[in-house]
């Protein structure tokens, strides 16, 4: 029990976990089922170990930090072990504003990066880069159209290869 309490602690010294992977931690180094369970519990009880706290956070940071959208945030929760009710709670928070907000940011600094290619390249390449971040596809193609209609795109040009975004 003290030994589970103290891989425990130290895991949590250096940065938050959920509680699935400070079990899948205690499993590892071979704790009794039923020690980990008291002791996660115990962590629980006391605000050491809060699922909601963790999603919430790294939603933030992930958002700001890398410009992820929902849908790759959630799927980040989802392989560190957090509930699906208390992933939805915290992507939830992220409104669809502002993940619009972030895609326009995110498009705006790797526009100068593409500059020089055909515009189809263009296009594939920024569109790629939100797609990677989670960003539906619909958005991401608004979005980069968007950019580059105004950087001088012609809008008619682009709705030829790219009907209806």
């Amino acid at each position: 029990m003290e030994r589970a309490r103290a891989i425990c602690l130290r895991l949590l010294t250096g940065t938050p976990r959920t509680r699935r992977q400070l079990a899948d931690a205690l499993r590892k180094r071979d704790v009794p089922e039923e020690a980990a369970e008291e002791i996660l519990a115990r962590l629980e009880g006391v605000g050491l170990i809060d699922d909601g706290a963790f999603a919430a956070a790294w939603v933030e940071s992930r958002h700001h930090s890398r410009g992820l959208a929902r849908r790759a945030l959630a799927r980040e929760l989802r392989t560190k072990g957090v509930d699906a009710t208390v992933i939805d709670e915290a992507v939830g928070e992220l409104d669809a504003e502002q993940e619009e907000e972030t895609a326009r940011a995110l498009v705006e600094r790797k526009l100068r990066a593409t500059r020089g290619l055909e515009r189809d390249k263009r296009l594939r390449r920024l569109a790629g880069m939100l797609a990677r971040k989670g960003y539906p596809e619909g958005l991401a193609l608004r979005v980069v159209r968007q950019a580059l209609e105004e950087e001088g795109e012609d809008p008619e040009e682009l709705e030829e290869h790219f009907p209806g975004i």
